[in-house]
């Protein structure tokens, strides 16, 4: 028996040594001091030897599993301490390396488009003026000339939230509102940037979408001054040389009316695709305050005049920058944002 015991220690230590993972040492662990391994199934055995040598047997025995655990536990940390160290070279960070670039946050496009306009209106004396998404159905249609049963109400597919409150159609109802406050005091010289909503959403309509709205009043204000206003921000927006072209058009809050047009920015003027050969491109619409638009905000229109304006911002950064599709500017793809830095 003792031979037996000895033969096993010696097998057991070159086991042990030999062992190059956590799962085959735990697999030897099992073989030699499990419930049916080799030490177990000898210490059963000792009911074959003398009973004066059984004390003896068991006693060497137990010294043997304890120096077999002490050997495996002492195994069993050397190995951790390998894959530790494995971890460790995995992880390790070389510092001489150049640091990874961090993107840095931009402007999006629509934001720098409206900015450049602002800048160009307050060189002109302009202020700028907000109003709420929400309007009243007063201000975005009946003190715009437009009453219920007006025509012009089935060109704008609206977002009623109920009979009397609508998300704003578009940035005319800050004119209102601005001349409320002020009359009858002049000059009045605003712009009024901001979202408006409608039922549109394709390649060049999105159901919500910006639009800034110009709006002079004072005494002796003439189309004329219209047309250099106009003509004047053409050229800090789309080069010295722009031109205009102004058409007859119709708008219930404006009389009389007219929309604007810009020489092509594809083939300055000489046709092509993009202006259908036209040689000009539409970005904007305006005209003269309607009488009775000056009357219900607190003015008199036989003492002043006034002119209006409204672009959309989109449309404007649409030509500017060459894009095709307006939903670009919503879908969040920083491969097309990131071209604006």
């Amino acid at each position: 028996m003792l031979k037996k015991l000895k033969e096993l220690e010696d097998q057991s230590r070159q086991s042990i040594a030999g062992v190059n993972n956590l799962a085959e040492l735990k697999e030897i662990k099992v073989k030699l001091l499990g419930k049916k391994g080799a030490l177990t199934a000898l210490l059963r055995s000792l009911g074959t030897v003398a009973p004066e040598e059984r004390p003896g047997l068991g006693r060497e025995a137990n010294i043997l599993r304890e120096e077999l655990e002490r050997v495996i536990e002492l195994k069993e940390s050397s190995l951790r301490d390998l894959v530790k160290a494995g971890q460790w070279e995995q992880e390790r960070i070389d510092v001489t390396l150049p640091g990874r670039p961090i993107d840095s946050g931009q402007k999006h496009p629509l934001t720098i488009i409206i900015e450049e306009i602002k800048e160009i209106f307050y060189g002109l004396g302009f202020q700028v003026a907000y109003g709420p998404d929400i309007e009243s159905d007063y201000y975005n249609f009946e003190a715009l000339n437009i009453p219920a049963d007006h025509p012009a109400r089935d060109m704008q597919d609206s977002f009623y939230l109920n009979p009397q409150l609508l998300l704003r159609t578009h940035t005319s109802p800050v004119q209102i509102r601005v001349m409320e406050k002020l009359a009858p005091n002049l000059p009045v010289r605003i712009i009024a940037p901001g979202k408006v909503y409608r039922r549109d959403d394709d390649a060049t309509h999105s159901p919500m979408f910006h639009q800034v709205e110009g709006l002079v009043v004072d005494r002796d204000i003439t189309f004329a001054d219209l047309k250099g206003t106009l003509l004047l921000f053409a050229r800090e927006m789309f080069g010295s040389d722009q031109k205009i072209r102004l058409r007859p058009s119709y708008f219930p809050f404006t009389e009389p009316s007219a929309e604007v047009d810009i020489l092509c920015v594809m083939c300055g003027g000489k046709g092509c695709r993009v202006c259908s050969n036209t040689g000009w491109l539409e970005i904007l619409g305006s005209g003269m305050v309607h009488p009775r638009v000056l009357e219900v905000s607190g003015y008199n229109p036989r003492e002043v005049t006034g002119f209006a304006f409204g672009m959309g911002v989109e449309r404007i950064a649409m030509l500017k920058y060459g894009v095709s599709d307006l939903r670009l500017f919503f879908s969040n793809d920083l491969r097309f944002l990131k071209q604006f830095g």
